[in-house]
């Protein structure tokens, strides 16, 4: 008897032992998180198609954070409309782990292109410059996310690399794909030019007035960030109408806020 109960006390130190092994290398592998910067809004004009009238934008947001933001989309087969999404994240010592994220990702058909979108990885609102209520959002149908553009040519960040690595047009003319992986790296970036895919909201009905455009990068905090302080840049603008017809004038820009007021 006191065998078998000596036995039980050395597999319990041991059990013990490798769970504070395992504790100890978490509590020393630091995440090496990506860190999305959201810009302000760029390039505004009204375009008018048919009786309405849209605000037009460009948007970018760049990583700078450790790491890349890895996603990952998979579906069990084609009849699943919709790919569920994975978050990897790396650690410093080489280490990957996966989280699950609420996000999804979509086969979107445009009229230049068609491939697989992350749905809500920024969302566009305008607001009365006043009181901050919402009164527009956009219906963009998402976002195809790369390393489009190097965000500092003659300096690198740390943990960018020489080259951008997400260059694939995210499963472009692939609708059957039961997986798809789409990032940002550190260092780069990814835009969007006005128009593109409900790259606009729309001011039909907006009287004449001062506004908010906000652009948010990660608006529901679905993927793990180092920093969510710099997720949201803003404009304060000014509506004018000549009749039905409205005119944009840009009065303050704000990359580090929400909340854009005039100097």
């Amino acid at each position: 008897m006191r065998w078998i109960l000596a036995l039980v006390a050395v597999l319990a130190a041991v059990a013990l032992a490798a769970t504070s092994v395992y504790l100890l290398r978490g509590q020393d592998t630091e995440e090496l998180l990506p860190d999305l910067d959201q810009a302000a809004p760029a390039a505004l004009s009204i375009v008018q198609t048919g009786d309405a009238f849209q605000l037009t934008f460009a948007s970018a947001v760049d990583n700078v954070g450790l790491g890349p933001l890895l996603i990952e989309g998979s579906r069990p087969d084609t009849t699943a409309r919709l790919m569920t999404v994975r978050q990897l994240i790396r650690g410093a010592d080489g280490s990957e782990r996966s989280i699950d994220v609420e996000a999804e990702m979509r086969y979107v058909r445009a009229e230049t292109h068609a491939h697989w979108h992350v749905l809500g990885f920024e969302r566009y609102e305008l607001r009365h410059a006043s009181t901050g209520r919402l009164l527009v959002t956009d219906r963009k149908t998402g976002f195809c996310l790369g390393d489009r553009y190097d965000t500092r040519d003659a300096v690198r960040i740390q943990n960018e690399p020489e080259e951008p690595i997400w260059t694939e047009e995210c499963g472009r003319g692939r609708p059957g794909l039961l997986e798809i992986d789409e990032g940002i790296s550190p260092g780069y970036g990814d835009d969007y030019v006005p128009r593109l895919e409900g790259q606009y909201v729309d001011v039909t009905s907006v009287p004449a007035g001062r506004y908010l455009l906000v652009h948010r990068a990660n608006p529901e905090r679905a993927f793990a960030e180092s920093d969510y302080e710099n997720n949201a840049a803003s404009l304060l603008i000014q509506l004018r109408r000549t009749g039905q017809v409205p005119t944009i004038r840009v009065l303050a820009s704000c990359p580090e806020s929400e909340t854009c007021t005039r100097s």
